[in-house]
This record gives structure tokens, sequence and C-alpha cells, in this order.
């Protein structure tokens, strides 16, 4: 793409609008989506709650193991042409979805869904931010994390409205229509690979004009570098435990809220105040991660993921469960902030698709096990509210892990 003029406006916070569009749009291959279809799987297809939790997990499972992958290809071929890719592929599979008849296709479904939807687009939407901006990376990236998880929280509404009036296979008929009538287009001719594609810089500024902090810059680290510190591996206790136990909670939160007797439709909305806390949770966490530093970041995260579970065991009166949504929304900001903004921060620019790829990996396999470890948990304690309070001490066991991390130092001594 041909430099801009240089009266050109900076074009990071367009890239930074599609690039959340398209993120928001991940939320029929989220599990905040799926969860809507779930009733309707068991009946119509004649399958039980944990074999679908089992086709969950296995297609989760082979999506993430695609992840690393895609990284290096993001890395390669540029976010323009592998989001186009990708969007398309996904509304391909979204498609699919609608003529599913049994376990082995749902699998392969599921599969689809995960790798091209939560897994691949929402990675490549994050690297295209990240690309954009530099020293405001952390609004930018809070900002995307808000907006998108608001268009998520209305995708179960408008799932469940739809199946109430046409049914659920035409659900991801209307999903996948609109992942390519918006996506597809946005990506092709509104993305752009990096700043200098076009002859510009992040954050719309000439690089690092202070001389101390163009001095600091550090040098990118290469994904096998990056796994040898153990800032990575605070990173992936942080974003692996927050994608384990919010996805079990997401996916099991119709029959979650159900004890307590809430209908679907009830359980579905409540996916809504989760937004309230995400519109808080992620840009403080951006705002935090520009300003004043990032080490304790992954704590907070953690603790905050543990104080959810418990809240989420204490679901039996609707203000508890508004409270517990709103945390809910508070911590998976503050937890999706965290992951997209700190790898650049922490490791650099230039592997970034495959260092991400990888701690996506990550966090798409302990998704796969989110659902079954909670469906098993639920089926030996009697209650999902119970797996909720048992499962609300492993976060912990991560903090005292990412308590004594200094990332600064280990990175650079890497």
């Amino acid at each position: 793409m041909p430099p801009l003029s240089p009266k050109s406006s900076f074009s990071g916070w367009r890239i930074l609008v599609f690039a959340t569009i398209a993120l928001g749009l991940t939320g029929p291959g989220q599990t905040i989506g799926v969860s809507v279809f779930i009733d309707h799987f068991a009946e119509d297809l004649n399958l039980s709650k944990n074999a679908i939790a089992s086709g969950y997990a296995i297609g989760t499972l082979c999506g993430a193991l695609a992840m690393p992958t895609v990284g290096l290809w993001i890395d390669r071929y540029g976010v323009r042409r592998a989001m186009t890719i990708i969007a398309t592929l996904f509304a391909g599979a979204l498609f699919y979805m609608s003529g599913v008849q049994g376990i082995i296709s749902l699998t392969i479904g599921f599969w689809f869904i995960r790798m091209l939807g939560q897994g691949s687009l929402s990675l490549v939407s994050n690297v295209a931010v990240s690309l954009w901006f530099e020293q405001r990376r952390g609004l930018a990236l809070g900002l995307t994390m808000t907006i998108s998880s608001a268009m998520m929280a209305l995708v179960p509404v408008g799932l469940s409205f739809t199946i109430a009036q046409w049914g659920w296979r035409t659900a991801w008929i209307v999903s996948a229509s609109t992942v390519a009538m918006v996506v597809i287009p946005l990506a092709w001719f509104g993305i752009i690979d990096r700043p200098s594609s076009v002859g510009q810089h992040p954050d719309g500024l000439d690089p690092h004009p202070d001389p101390q902090k163009r001095a600091a810059v550090r040098p990118s680290m290469d994904r096998s570098a990056a796994l040898r510190t153990r800032a990575f591996w605070v990173l992936a206790a942080a974003s692996g435990g927050a994608s384990m136990l919010s996805t079990g909670l997401n996916f099991h939160q119709i029959a979650l809220l159900g004890e307590s007797g809430f209908s679907q439709t009830e359980a579905a909305i409540m996916f809504l105040p989760q937004v309230v806390g995400t519109s808080v949770g992620s840009p403080l966490m951006g705002v935090a991660l520009d300003k004043i530093g990032a080490r304790f970041a992954p704590l907070v995260s953690l603790l905050l993921l543990s104080a959810t579970l418990l809240l989420a065991s204490q679901v039996s009166t609707l203000p508890a469960v508004i409270c517990y949504a709103v945390f809910f929304g508070l911590m998976s900001g503050t937890v999706r902030t965290l992951g997209a903004a700190l790898v650049p921060k922490w490791f650099g620019l230039d592997h970034i698709g495959s260092i991400q790829g990888a701690l996506m990996f990550i966090g798409v396999l302990a998704s796969a096990i989110g659902p079954i470890a909670f469906s098993v948990t639920a089926s030996a304690t009697g209650s999902f509210r119970s797996t909720a309070l048992l499962w609300a001490a492993l976060p912990l066991v991560g903090a005292v892990f990412a308590a004594t991390n200094h990332p600064s130092r280990r990175v650079r001594a890497s």
C-alpha cells in the first residue's frame, strides 16, 4: 500500500474501530454465544450435556493446536490478508453449524468455530491494534476490549431472539451472513498492516522523540526466547486460568442460574451486566499499564478471577446475580486487556503474532478444559454453585506465582 500524503490523518483509530468490530463479531464462536445453543443441541440432537461439553472440549483443543502456526502466518503475511481469509473461513464455519446432525459433526463444527472465531480472528484483531499504538497501546486495547465485549454481550440476546422466532439452525445462518457482510469487506478494504506501510508511525507520532525513551527501546524477542522467560508463564497463568474458569462459567451459565430459578432468557440477559464491568475493567487496566506499570497486573487479574468464582457460588437472588455479572465483566475486561497489551510491551513487535499465538494456544487449550471440568465437578458435587466455590482456589495458586514475578528484570536478562 503506498504511503499516505503528509496531511493524512493518523489511521490507527480507524484500524482500531475495524478491528474492534471484527473482534465483537467473534461472539457466535465464543462460549458466550455457543452457550445459548446447548439446550437445543441436547434436545434436537438427542445428546447429553456431558457429551456436548466433551465435544466442545475436543473441538476447542483441536482449534488450539493451530494457534502458534496462525500467529507465525500473521507475522509473515500481514494482518490485512490474514483477517480477510480468517473471516471468510469463519463465516463458512458458522454456516456449517446450521447443518450439524450428531455428535461427530457437532464436534467438527466446534473445532472450526473455536479455531477461526475465538482463536484466529481474535488474535489477528488484537495484533492489528497493537501494531498501530505504542505509548497509548494500553488505552487503545482497553477501548477495543470494552466495545467488543459490549458487542459480544448482545450476541446471546440476539441469538436467543432469533432462535425463538426462526429456530437455532437459522440463527447460525444469520451469524454467518453477518460476519460475511461486515468483517470480510472491513478487513480487505479497511485494514492496513503496519503504520510504516503508509508512511506513518505508531500513535501518529514520530518514534520516541525523547532520547532517553529511544535509548530504552528493547529489541524484540522471538517466540523461543519469550518462552524461556518467567514473565511469559505468568501471563500464561493469568490468561489461561481466566480462559478455563470463565469459559466454564459461561458455558454453564444457563444451568448455573437455572439452579436459582432463572429462565433461559433471563440467564441470557444476565450477560448484559457484564458490559458494565468490562466498561470499567478494560480501560482502567489499559490506562494503568500505560501510566503505572505492569508488574502487578497479572496478580490483580488472578485475584479478580477468584473473587468472581466466589460470587458465582452465591447467585441465589437477582441482586447477587447482577453483582456477579458485573464483577465477571470487570475480571474479563482486565484479563483481555492484560494479555493483549503485555506481549508487545515485554517482548516487542517483530514476533508479536507468534508469541501471542503461543499464549492464545494456552488460553484456548485451557478453555477446552473449562466446560468439561465444571461439568464433571458439578456431577460430583450436585450443583454448579458448589463447583464455582471449589474452583475459586485455583487462581489463588497462580496469584502466588505472579506475586514473585519481576518481568522487566527477567525479560532484559533473557
